[in-house]
């Protein structure tokens, strides 16, 4: 089964080769001249030089795979662009782990690089993923939230 051009996945079940592998089966491969490639991974401190022990991610997965594929949708059909995808994962991670994975192929770098910021922005302030985050502070003390109420309480 080929891979969809975007969505939610359990943490272990895709891999950033699969999905390179999955670009260069497209059917307009030939016209790409150039691949560019966000990874967010799990930042190990906060902006307060807190200790991030690990990360919950959750997601509402029907609605997360519409959202991903109609960015993914929206962007390939800008000039120079061939494909599109995000992929983003859930489940617990370490410091250092993948997280989503973002790729954009096109004619030229002049073209893909604008647009995979563009991804970029767009997921992470339009897909339903929902971050804990679990922290221990400078003084050893221990502590989760939810990283969208804890933004809003500060």
């Amino acid at each position: 089964m080929p891979l969809k051009h975007a969505g939610v996945h359990s943490k272990g079940t895709l891999t950033l080769i699969d999905v390179i592998k999955s670009v260069k089966k497209h059917p307009d491969y030939r016209k790409v001249g150039a691949m560019a490639l966000f990874i967010g991974v799990v930042r190990g401190e906060t902006i307060k030089g807190e200790s991030v022990s690990r990360l919950e991610l959750e997601a509402y997965d029907e609605k997360g795979n519409e959202v991903l594929e109609t960015i993914c949708q929206d962007l390939e059909h800008k000039k120079g662009i061939v494909d599109v995808q995000i992929h983003h994962f859930t489940g617990e991670f370490d410091a250092g782990e993948d997280l989503v994975y973002v790729l954009v192929a096109g004619g030229h770098r002049e073209n893909v690089f604008p647009i995979l910021g563009k991804a970029v922005e767009r997921y992470k302030k339009e897909a339903p993923v929902f971050k804990k985050e679990h922290i221990r502070n400078k003084k050893g003390k221990s502590k989760s939230y939810w990283v969208s109420e804890h933004r809003t309480k500060q």
